[in-house]
Order: structure tokens, then sequence, then C-alpha cells
């Protein structure tokens, strides 16, 4: 996503990534810098799921902003955001993101 305010819509809103620590609001993924992502993969197996979507004007809607899976006893989590761009720049919402990507399972 090159235009870094194209709307991103929650595909698991009820999700505890976007609930813990930081309850994020659409308002965290405003005034974001350069872009929202790069190299989106086109294809993942089943056993991911995806969380949030978004597209540039005029073009088809990519989902894979944010995939994950279990591992062993663990989480798999991929996301091709640019989280640099946001905390280089100081935008709030990224660092509230990137937090709760960081802190994923452990407010379950």
């Amino acid at each position: 996503m090159t235009d870094e305010n194209a709307d991103v819509e929650l595909l698991k809103p009820e999700s505890s990534l976007f609930s813990y620590p930081n309850v994020l609001s659409k308002n965290d993924w405003d005034n974001w810098v350069q872009e929202r992502g790069l190299y989106y993969p086109m294809d993942w197996d089943s056993r991911y799921e995806t969380f949030v979507r978004m597209n540039d004007p005029g073009e088809e809607s990519f989902d894979g902003g944010i995939l994950m899976a279990p591992y062993g006893e663990g989480t798999y989590l991929y996301t091709n955001l640019v989280f640099y761009r946001q905390i280089q720049g100081q935008v709030p919402g990224g660092y509230r993101i990137f937090t709760n990507l960081l802190s994923y399972g452990q407010g379950e």
C-alpha cells in the first residue's frame, strides 16, 4: 500500500491483537508516513489467519498485511507493515499497533 491514507479494515476486530495492551481504533492508522506496507504476499498456507485488509485507490484489496498461524507452543506472526517509517516519524498509532503485535498472546 503506497497510499499512507488507505482505509484499513480489521478482519477480526474481536482479536486480542487489537485490544491488548492497547485498545486500537481507526485513529491508530492516521498520519502514517509514506506507505502502509510493502511486498505483500500473494499466497499463504491455509493455517494462517489474516487480520487486516487494505488497498490503494483503484486497486484490489490485500489481506496479507498481518498473518498469524499457531506454531508449536507459540505463534508465527508475519507483517509487512512499514513500522520502521512510523517509529522514525514518531506516529503514535504505529507504536501502539507494533506494541500489540509484540504483546500478542500475553493478555489472554
